[in-house]
């Protein structure tokens, strides 16, 4: 057995003159056919020092394939609300080294959604590497207490340029676009 832990993104997001903590953390331990995976993101608010939004989420995974794990567990949102969902997905390598993590979630009110989020890798040099991302999320029917809409609820598109000082630290700069 063994594990990991990986801050995918710590960053500093400025738009419209505010400044904005974003994180995405991950951690796994286990096999290669089961791990327990901790999944956390979140925002939070320089200018008014709170957290805007914040989950965990706590998974099983299970290797369907080679390179894609089923997952299913938990997800707690903290902020904007105290919400409890049931979470099936699946995260993996897609064919050309995309990386994908999909997931539909079944919150505590009954309120299905899902989300999407693939990125890519594109070595400039062994060091520097540009990674395109992106993230959609849907709704099956309109969530009034959160604004959402059926259908597709959020686009974010980002680019990143890292560098790899070594595997375990590697700054990077970005721009991103929300909807």
């Amino acid at each position: 057995k063994v594990g990991m832990i990986m801050f995918d993104r710590a960053e500093v997001q400025v738009s419209d003159g505010e400044e904005t903590g974003v994180w995405d953390a991950n951690a796994w331990y286990g096999g290669d056919t089961d791990k327990i995976w901790l999944k956390t993101e979140g925002e939070y608010s320089f200018e008014d020092s709170e957290v805007e939004e914040a989950e965990v989420q706590l998974l099983w995974s299970r290797a369907i394939s080679r390179y894609f794990d089923l997952q299913t567990g938990l997800r707690h949102d903290f902020e904007p609300e105290s919400l409890t969902h049931a979470v099936l997905g699946v995260q993996g390598l897609a064919p050309y080294w995309f990386e994908v993590d999909a997931a539909a979630f079944l919150s505590e009110e009954g309120d299905l959604t899902a989300s999407i989020e693939a990125e890519y890798e594109l070595l400039l040099t062994n060091r520097l590497i540009l990674q395109p991302r992106v993230e959609v999320a849907f709704s099956a029917q309109d969530v009034d207490r959160q604004d959402l809409g059926t259908g597709l609820t959020s686009l974010q598109a980002g680019l990143r340029l890292r560098y790899e000082f070594t595997r375990e630290f590697a700054p990077y700069i970005g721009v991103e676009y929300r909807d």
